[in-house]
């Protein structure tokens, strides 16, 4: 890219956000992000490991998760953070912030309402594609089984609705969609973001879903250019099904058409679908496009 001389301090929602403003991955970017969360997933194991070597080691593995899955990050922000600091000291790249504040005329306060009606409505029109997977094998199930009921719900929060909004977000739409959307047309840096959103689930069982999410989430960041949107979204869904998954009624469904009668079931997922279209058009009508460098 070109050579762009800063003349003043960029400034971002988060403090810690502005360490990444000056890194734009590009495709090369992103299988070296996806290298690095690897190796950040095996250093996780390895701490999982260490754990039960310690006194009482086995009572341990229910919190696992609260430290291993924050390390499987650290190469990658570690990356990230050193390549933004080269590119604003060499004057290498125009920033783009992390994190923008385009709300449009709802504000805030009106888009994040919205945000979460829309998150938990768009979660019940992806119910239908479980049917078009396979049933869940059993260390799936017996995984999920652990994280509902063998974890403190505590623990369980902290993982899935702090640590996974926060981490997941930063990588995928943060970091690769921010970087995707200087380079390619939107709709592409979309799709590609949202199918290595899919892909860091390392399942079909998620993966299917979280791509149709993925797209909703980066269509909003898209037009806004704000990550704490995304988080909330992120949040919002995360929380909802560790919550539900707490009853044992919705924890042994693998469809809400299981506990429903056809027409409620069918006019769920419609109004699910009417909420999350219109949602768009008036997220479209409202804002302006994000993500765009600074002014220097």
């Amino acid at each position: 890219m070109g050579i762009f001389t800063p003349q003043r301090k960029i400034k971002s929602s988060y403090n810690l956000l502005k360490d990444f403003d000056y890194y734009l991955p590009d495709i090369k970017g992103l299988f070296i992000l996806l290298a690095l969360l690897i190796a950040g997933a095996l250093l996780g194991n390895l701490v999982t490991a260490g754990l039960m070597l310690l006194p009482g080691g086995e009572g341990l593995m229910s919190y696992s998760m609260l430290l291993s899955y924050p390390v499987m990050f650290i190469p990658a922000m570690l990356y990230a953070a050193s390549k933004s600091k080269f590119n604003r000291d060499f004057d290498m790249e125009r920033p783009v912030p992390v994190d923008q504040d385009k709300f449009g005329i709802g504000g805030f306060l009106g888009l994040a309402a919205a945000v979460v009606i829309v998150t938990i409505a768009a979660g019940f029109v992806t119910d239908p594609l479980s049917k078009l997977l396979p049933p869940t094998p059993e260390w799936f199930d017996r995984l999920n089984e652990q994280m509902l009921v063998g974890t403190p719900l505590w623990a369980t929060l902290l993982s899935v609705s702090v640590f996974a909004p926060l981490f997941e977000e930063w990588l995928c739409r943060g970091m690769i969609l921010r970087g995707l959307l200087q380079r390619m047309k939107p709709v592409w840096a979309m799709v590609i973001s949202s199918l290595f959103f899919a892909l860091i689930h390392m399942n079909p069982w998620q993966a299917l879903p979280a791509f149709i999410l993925g797209m909703l989430f980066a269509y909003v960041y898209y037009r806004t250019g704000s990550l704490k949107l995304t988080m909330l979204m992120h949040c919002a869904n995360n929380t909802f099904a560790a919550l539900i998954g707490q009853n044992d009624k919705f924890r042994e469904m693998t469809s809400y058409s299981e506990i429903m009668e056809p027409w409620q079931y069918v006019t769920l997922v419609i109004a699910g679908l009417f909420i999350t279209v219109v949602f768009i058009l008036i997220l479209r009508k409202n804002t302006t496009v994000g993500n765009q460098p600074m002014n220097l």
